[in-house]
């Protein structure tokens, strides 16, 4: 990792830990740290942001402290479509929201993790977890980028507004596809740029720890996930939140073992596509022939 890297992980860590210790105190508005040149700092969560973004129902018995800590940019539980007795890994759960709405939906049977590298966040998480009454939550001290859990361990992977914050992005995919069971989804929410906005015009609307700066475009996003293996990947833009730049809803499946086409397994493969771009990889399998192209 380069030094610029470091630098910006240690830059997301600081902001998510004076979150954690924000919302221990009961404030959500925003979260303050010293970043990396001892310059102190604030971020204020936008408009398209937080709690918000989770109904009554869902926020519904949580601790306040997990609602206090939401700094999401959507709700990835609107479109895991969990079920009872699956398992469900949350990628940076932060103060443990959707771990916990996750546990509530895979029931005693299933189990639900949550993945974060800030100690300030799983300090939070556990407590809010040990408040709720969860006693099918584990929350794991760790980088998206190399997740502590084996090949295969995990039904369902979500994750809210912090892809965009990695600083190596084809290692969280490819960590994805790694514990994801043959079959498995992915579902989470992120924040995504227009194809046409450059990098630099991307950090012109916000900064790397503001979730702005570091997203990838629509097209980068889908290239990164089929590159890793995954299939049937869709991105959806729910709404604004900088001029050019989304949030989104990212959906994609790891192809079943034994699933093939042509004889290709998991047709598409990385290196193909679907003839007709309005088809998912599903549809293009049984239209007539393979429905894949190179």
């Amino acid at each position: 990792m380069t030094q610029q890297a470091d630098t910006t992980r240690e830059q997301v860590r600081e902001r998510y830990a004076a979150a954690a210790t924000a919302a221990a105190t009961g404030e959500t508005a925003s979260c303050c740290g010293v970043g990396a040149d001892g310059v102190a700092y604030d971020v204020e969560i936008g408009e398209g942001f937080g709690a918000e973004l989770y109904d009554d129902a869902e926020r519904d018995g949580l601790p306040a402290q997990a609602v206090a800590a939401s700094l999401g940019c959507g709700n990835p539980l609107a479109v895991a479509e969990l079920t009872e007795g699956q398992t469900v890994l949350d990628l940076g759960s932060g103060g443990g929201i959707d771990v916990l709405l996750s546990a509530r939906r895979v029931g005693p049977t299933g189990k639900a993790y949550g993945l974060d590298m800030t100690d300030e966040m799983l300090d939070l998480a556990r407590h809010n977890a040990k408040q709720a009454g969860a006693t099918n939550v584990e929350f794991l001290k760790g980088a998206i980028e190399d997740i502590p859990l084996p090949d295969g361990a995990v039904d369902v992977i979500i994750s809210n507004c912090v892809v965009n914050l990695s600083v190596d992005k084809p290692a969280v995919f490819a960590q994805a596809h790694r514990v994801l069971a043959p079959g498995g989804r992915l579902g989470i929410s992120d924040v995504v740029a227009e194809d046409g906005l450059t990098a630099e015009q991307r950090a012109e609307r916000g900064s790397y720890v503001g979730c702005i700066a570091g997203a990838l475009s629509i097209g980068e996003y889908r290239d990164g996930l089929i590159s890793a293996g995954f299939t049937d990947v869709t991105i959806t833009p729910t709404h604004d939140v900088a001029d050019g730049m989304h949030s989104a809803v990212i959906k994609a499946t790891k192809p079943a073992a034994a699933d093939s086409c042509c004889g290709v397994a998991g047709c598409c493969t990385a290196g193909e596509h679907a003839v007709d771009p309005d088809r998912t990889v599903i549809e293009a399998k049984a239209a007539s022939g393979c429905g894949c192209v190179n």
